[in-house]
């Protein structure tokens, strides 16, 4: 089952593809790694990759599915984005405080707009297609509602944190 593992503002799509005992075949973006990893207590693993040894820690940060990583040279902050993480997520909005303008995470590339100013949308409704990193990332609506802006248009380039969209929320009488 892919994930996408983001490590401050790159974030990178993982798949598993394969275990044997401690090897993992991991496809990182478009890329295939062959990794051997040992647990060697609870939180602590040993990485071998083309013959360089990595010891590695693993904290849990403040919120699910963050940690901090810790080696020998560097600290990380990661967080896996699974789909739990997903659909924790989306629904938010029924909780108030999600955000109704979706907004690029990463610098990209518009690939497509599948909606138009004025269209109404359901809350998982895909809105937007960019491209970042080489990999293709949907962008959902966060609400019911209507679209009440568009940012954007397809082949512009984006930065990071950009709006896209806006989506006014319907509101039940």
């Amino acid at each position: 089952m892919p994930f996408e593992l983001k490590i401050k503002d790159r974030t990178e799509k993982v798949e598993i593809l394969e275990k044997k005992g401690s090897i993992y075949n991991v496809k990182i973006g478009d890329r295939n790694y062959e990794i051997d990893v040992t647990k060697v207590e609870n939180g602590v693993y040993s990485l071998i990759y083309q013959g360089k040894s990595t010891n590695m820690e693993m904290i849990e940060g403040d919120s699910p599915n963050k940690y901090i990583v810790n080696t020998r040279s560097n600290d990380y902050e990661i967080e896996i984005i699974d789909a739990k993480a997903r659909y924790r997520s989306a629904n938010k909005g029924e909780l108030g405080g999600e955000e109704t303008i979706i907004t690029s995470p990463m610098p990209g590339k518009i690939v497509k707009l599948l909606v138009n100013k004025g269209d109404k949308v359901a809350k998982g409704d895909t809105v937007i297609i960019v491209s970042a990193m080489k990999m293709e990332s949907e962008y959902k609506s966060p609400v019911e509602g209507i679209v009440s802006e568009i940012f954007v248009k397809a082949d512009d380039t984006v930065e990071s944190n950009q709006q896209l969209v806006e989506i006014e929320p319907l509101v039940e009488n």
